[in-house]
């Protein structure tokens, strides 16, 4: 076990001085082979709730989307299959209440809107039925309440509004809505609507330049009151096959810049900030895995830096998440595992090595 030991550190003091000596002299063993050693903490900011829901048998089919209604404690799950109940109503305690089914084909994206009298949810349906290409409005128990587009029928128009795989929406309490239009349809789209459905700004091509987009998948608005030039800067867009986030003036609709070093592996397929305005929680479909990164500085959108990192397992494959503003709690829908898990805020932080090699 001695000469093991002493062996290994041997192993160790040779490259350390090889290293040091490729370093100093500029020699060719630098440019074909050198090791990076680096010290950092990384934060641990959440764990996996295990016990929520308290019954995970009522996700029956492959679960698209999930949307929190913090201010009544209720979050809804939208799922796909045949003969299954489409939409699921569960507390945030992980207590199972309904479901209903009516008039929703293929659910996409879903977002809460309510007051203290009124429990809603709006849905995007990207399915080729009756009820396919629109953005429907219920209350909580499933009544139809309003319907944007032409239902069964896909289009580019703006009056009559026609929608083409609409991905997602964001609903302020204003009421002013921002809507993605185009999971790989006809229209790679951003919409800002007026609380009475009037057109306010539009960016609307294919493209890979700034305002452009392809697959725009998820929208978010920072309600932090950051600002820039007295404005704020607040609608937030996952451009999935672009692989970035681009942003935009809430008002105005001017692009403000872009996000892109963070997702050189795969584009974002979701983004929600937390209720303290501290981090943007991104969800990379395809890697399984969940971003926590730093939320812009005042004054401007910063630069992409990743705090923190949630590994899932492999075909997991988050698509769309929401996070509660009341408990700041992570909801993930996860179409690969046909399940929606919880996340909770945890505050500590471990200290990793990492020793990294580098091959020219």
């Amino acid at each position: 076990m001695a000469r093991l030991w002493l062996c290994a550190g041997g192993a160790g003091l040779f490259l350390a001085l090889l290293v040091l000596h490729s370093g100093f002299s500029g020699c060719r063993v630098l440019k074909e082979f050198a090791f990076q050693i680096s010290w950092r903490t990384e934060e641990v900011l959440y764990k996996l709730d295990v016990g929520w829901p308290k019954h995970s048998e009522y996700f029956t089919g492959a679960t698209f989307c999930v949307a929190v209604d913090s201010l009544n404690g209720l979050v809804y799950v939208a799922q796909r299959g045949d003969n299954i109940q489409k939409v699921l109503v569960f507390t945030e305690d992980g207590y199972f209440l309904r479901g209903w089914n009516d008039t929703v084909d293929t659910p996409h994206g879903m977002f809460a809107t309510s007051t203290p009298h009124e429990q809603s949810i709006w849905i995007t349906d990207v399915g080729s039925g009756s009820f396919g290409h629109t953005i429907k409005k219920y209350n909580s128990f499933g009544d139809l309440v309003q319907v944007l587009g032409t239902p069964g029928k896909r289009g580019t128009g703006l009056n009559p509004l026609q929608f083409d795989n609409p991905a997602e929406l964001y609903v302020e309490d204003t009421g002013d809505m921002y809507i993605v239009d185009g999971d790989g349809g006809l229209n790679n789209r951003l919409i800002k609507l007026s609380q009475d459905f009037m057109m306010l700004w539009l960016h609307g091509e294919n493209g890979t330049g700034p305002a452009k987009f392809n697959i725009p998948h998820s929208v978010t608005v920072d309600s932090s009151g950051r600002v820039k030039h007295g404005v704020l800067v607040s609608v937030w867009v996952a451009d999935r096959g672009n692989k970035r986030i681009q942003v935009f003036d809430k008002d105005t609709g001017a692009w403000l810049g872009a996000w892109n070093s963070c997702f050189t592996e795969e584009g974002p397929s979701s983004v929600r900030f937390t209720p303290d305005g501290k981090y943007l929680v991104v969800a990379q479909l395809n890697l399984s895995r969940l971003l926590l990164v730093a939320a812009p500085p005042v004054g401007g959108i910063g630069h992409c830096s990743v705090v923190s990192s949630i590994q899932l397992a492999e075909q997991v494959q988050p698509h769309l998440l929401d996070v509660s503003a009341e408990t700041g709690a992570i909801y993930v829908a996860e179409i690969g595992a046909r399940q929606v898990q919880r996340y909770v805020p945890l505050g500590s932080a471990l200290p990793s090595f990492r020793w990294n090699s580098v091959y020219s």
